[in-house]
């Protein structure tokens, strides 16, 4: 799994011009599915978001987590995070999950990482063209790939 993290003011996500998900302080996180993700990546990287400290502390250093901070988090799919471009112009998704796969993954996930942060999150709808607005602050942007743990 792929996901990047962007600490937000707000953020939110319509799907036909409805508003599907909408947080103000958190972290909105896209998120790639591949065919070898499993429940140990899951866990692992659920708890490195919800844990990752990235907030500012009373002295302005990035010290609390999303939990220290009681923020939202807005969850995306997003299957172009595995886009290979070794060859050629066009990207290539073939890493990507496909969505018999990927949908259980991304429903375990959002599952996962609601007990982590012990409150239930916004998300986006998986396969959905969904249009994702947000206020980056800081700007912090960070990606993290469940297969790169060490």
């Amino acid at each position: 799994m792929i996901a990047v993290i962007q600490r937000v003011s707000e953020s939110s996500v319509k799907i036909d011009g409805e508003i599907k998900g909408a947080i103000g302080q958190g972290l909105m996180v896209l998120l790639g599915i591949e065919e070898a993700d499993n429940a140990e990546d899951i866990m692992w990287l659920s708890k490195k978001i919800v844990n990752l400290r990235i907030f500012g502390d009373e002295n302005g250093v990035m010290n609390k987590s999303l939990l220290d901070v009681d923020g939202e988090l807005l969850l995306i799919s997003q299957f172009t995070l595995h886009a290979s471009t070794k060859k050629g112009n066009r990207p290539s998704y073939i890493k990507a999950a496909k969505p018999d796969i990927a949908i259980p993954l991304y429903k375990s996930f959002i599952q996962q990482v609601e007990n982590d942060l012990g409150k239930t999150i916004e998300t986006g709808e998986f396969g959905a063209d969904m249009k994702v607005a947000l206020v980056n602050d800081g700007p912090v942007t960070i990606s993290i790939d469940s297969k790169n743990k060490i």
